[in-house]
């Protein structure tokens, strides 16, 4: 594959790993969020799109590394596991934000942190560089379902 060619396949990777955050987009936090009541620690709002954005990014070149490697019939489970993932993480914010639903978005988030540890054993398995590669998204992940934790469990009705 030329250079040219390995360069925009890598940027198809990553367009497709920015799908959940258009689908995201659509649901921010407006007036309802800034009401509840949040944990001390909550990062403030301009931190999570750089932090997104280095994410999607990065698990884009991992599913990349991993299909110029093996193609997609050397890793057919790996990529399930992977599009299966995205798929939840662009639920997570139309249940949170969208309907309103902290408890609900946690359960789907530890759903969504299962699929991602799932992928990343995958994607080490069958090429190390691509599973190293997916340990930010899963720190992030773990800390944002404490965090989602703790937002529900400060605002659960008496």
């Amino acid at each position: 594959m030329r250079w040219g060619q390995q360069i925009l396949s890598l940027l198809i990777w990553i367009g497709i790993c920015f799908i959940p955050a258009v689908v995201g987009s659509r649901f921010m936090p407006g007036e309802w969020y800034a009401r509840l009541a949040k944990p001390s620690w909550t990062p403030p709002g301009y931190l999570f799109g750089p932090v997104w954005t280095f994410l999607y990014a990065t698990m884009g070149a991992s599913a990349w590394l991993l299909w110029k490697k093996v193609g997609f019939s050397g890793a057919k489970i790996a990529f399930i596991l992977f599009f299966a993932q995205l798929v939840l993480n662009g639920l997570w914010s139309w249940i949170f934000f969208g309907l309103h639903k902290p408890g609900l978005a946690f359960i789907e988030l530890c759903m969504l942190w299962v699929l991602i540890l799932a992928t990343l054993i995958s994607f080490w398995r069958l090429y190390q560089p691509s599973g190293i590669l997916l340990i930010p998204y899963i720190i992030w992940v773990s800390f944002a379902a404490i965090l989602n934790f703790s937002i529900w469990s400060l605002n659960k009705p008496i």
